[in-house]
């Protein structure tokens, strides 16, 4: 049988963060807040520990996120994670972008298991405060009681009580429009680290760290991510582009979805790309299955292949937008993530995506 306490030396060992993070995450073992009961993949039965704890022990002890429920505690023929425990690396990042720092208010959005809020009520100490939010009434409720001994408030909720500000707010999960319930409760310069996304059902949330500047948030995207939608703002999942149609047009494009993919270049394009989707799926291609990049905008659609062959219907104009982003970026050089920035007004559903070689605004949805 693995030991637990060795699995998390290990795993703290390996985070690339600040000594003081790596302290705090070293006094809170993760397998002591993953329930028994987790969901290894997105098709197929859960896990439970009594029935296999090795493979229990070792999902747990990866650098991944850990899916704690699926479909809201409710079953489906895809297991749709709604709650998890975030990748620990990912976890150290934002945390470290946030500044946190002993004595500090921290207010968390999306308690989940109860672990990132266990390990900013150690770097903040007895003189600050964590207050976590959590939509849902059972994974809050478990978190209470994990986070008992910690002095975390664990709030079942949108929004904490009160009127208090906050030093410093991390969100665990995705949105497109910032809440005004978040940021009316940050304290002057006080950071929100949040993963950001211009699409309500899926694709890329880069992590973004904002700040009050005049009327408007804004502030650096620091790194990529994948985290779930706030569930007061996310949407149903919409149908894959083109699903079923047949193509008007054929053409090219400079790379394939494979690269593309390899190379870690859809944020980007999707950051200056807006008033498009862009998303990845399977489909069959030399008779496999091979990933396609996939643009929709109305009933218009664009398949991106692995040989780089285009196919795609209706307005021809959305190929031509999408390779204007590329070759915006392939000009400047593939900037990294963080040398774009954005910029929210919460009582608008514009946000602006700015880089040194351009801005892009991108009007989400409520």
């Amino acid at each position: 049988m693995a030991d637990l306490n060795d699995l998390h030396a290990r795993l703290v060992a390996d985070l690339d963060t600040p000594e003081g993070i790596r302290a705090a995450f070293a006094a809170h073992p993760r397998h002591r807040f993953i329930p028994d009961m987790i969901w290894p993949s997105a098709m197929g039965l859960p896990l439970y520990r009594t029935a296999d704890p090795e493979k229990w022990a070792r999902i747990v002890y990866t650098d991944d996120a850990v899916t704690t429920q699926a479909n809201d505690g409710g079953s489906g023929p895809v297991n749709r994670p709604t709650s998890s425990s975030s990748a620990p690396q990912l976890m150290a990042d934002m945390i470290d972008a946030a500044n946190i720092a002993p004595g500090m208010r921290v207010l968390e959005i999306g308690t989940g298991t109860g672990w990132n809020a266990a390990i900013l009520s150690t770097l903040v100490g007895p003189a600050g405060s964590v207050t976590s939010v959590e939509i849902d009434p059972g994974v809050a409720a478990a978190a209470r009681e994990r986070l008992a001994r910690t002095g975390v408030r664990v709030v079942t909720g949108t929004t904490a009580p009160g009127t208090d500000t906050y030093d410093a707010a991390i969100a665990t999960c995705a949105v497109s429009n910032v809440p005004l319930e978040w940021t009316e409760r940050l304290g002057q310069d006080a950071p929100l680290v949040v993963p950001w996304t211009p699409y309500a059902d899926s694709g890329p949330t880069p992590i973004v760290v904002l700040r009050e500047t005049g009327d408007v948030l804004a502030g650096p995207f620091v790194r990529d991510a994948a985290f779930m939608r706030n569930r007061v703002q996310r949407a149903p999942r919409q149908r894959f582009p083109g699903t079923g149609a047949e193509p008007d047009g054929v053409g090219r494009f400079p790379l394939g979805s494979v690269e593309l993919l390899d190379r870690d270049l859809l944020t980007r394009l999707v950051l200056v790309c807006p008033s498009m989707r862009i998303d990845v799926g399977g489909r069959p291609w030399n008779g496999r299955s091979a990933p396609v990049i996939a643009l929709g905008a109305g009933d218009s659609w664009v398949y991106i292949w692995p040989d780089g062959t285009v196919t795609y219907g209706g307005d021809a104009s959305l190929l031509e937008r999408f390779t204007v982003g590329y070759e915006s970026l392939d000009s400047a050089g593939w900037p990294g993530l963080d040398e774009f920035s954005l910029e929210v007004d919460p009582k608008t559903e514009v946000c602006r995506v700015r880089a040194p070689f351009g801005a892009w605004e991108h009007r989400v949805g409520r």
